[in-house]
């Protein structure tokens, strides 16, 4: 039984015996690389958790030692390291934003797989949830944690001026 191509090349053909004799086999390693694609998809996940701890930590104790030296009274160079700031929350964008085109791309291919499986769970909660396009039952993660970074670039941009004021 051959199957039709798809849009990005993701399903081979299922090719005549040997290698799958049975419909079965077929499905039994379908279920499978599903089921290690959505640990993979998680684990991205979890990464773009653990980035955006990393930075939020970083930024944080960066804009506490701008406030102790500034309260010390040794500002003198406080500017650069609000460069420094600006060009990190800058870079944490970028990223939040590559983990989420990433993932983007990930769920579409989740929801291509689940086509072919009795249940399209992924599929099913991303409609339930309105596709994101309704506040009220989903807002997407994504449009919170890249508006963070911009907080991080305003302040820095206050320490700037203030610092080049003084």
């Amino acid at each position: 039984m051959k199957q039709p191509p798809d849009e990005w090349g993701l399903f081979t053909p299922v090719p005549e015996a040997p290698e799958y004799p049975a419909q079965e086999k077929y499905q039994a390693h379908l279920l499978e690389q599903y089921k290690l694609y959505v640990e993979m998809t998680d684990r991205v996940s979890q990464r773009r958790l653990t980035t955006n701890s990393y930075f939020l930590s970083i930024n944080t104790a960066l804009l506490a030692f701008i406030g102790y030296t500034a309260v010390k009274g040794k500002s003198d160079n406080l500017w650069l390291i609000g460069v420094a700031g600006i060009v990190l929350s800058l870079l944490w964008f970028y990223i939040v934003t590559s983990y989420r085109d990433l993932n983007t791309a990930k769920f579409s291919i989740i929801h291509e797989i689940e086509r072919r499986l009795p249940l399209s769970l992924y599929a099913a909660e991303w409609n339930a949830m309105g596709r994101g396009q309704i506040p009220k039952l989903y807002r997407p993660l994504s449009h919170i944690e890249r508006l963070v970074p911009w907080i991080f670039v305003a302040l820095y941009v206050y320490v700037v001026i203030r610092s080049l004021l003084n």
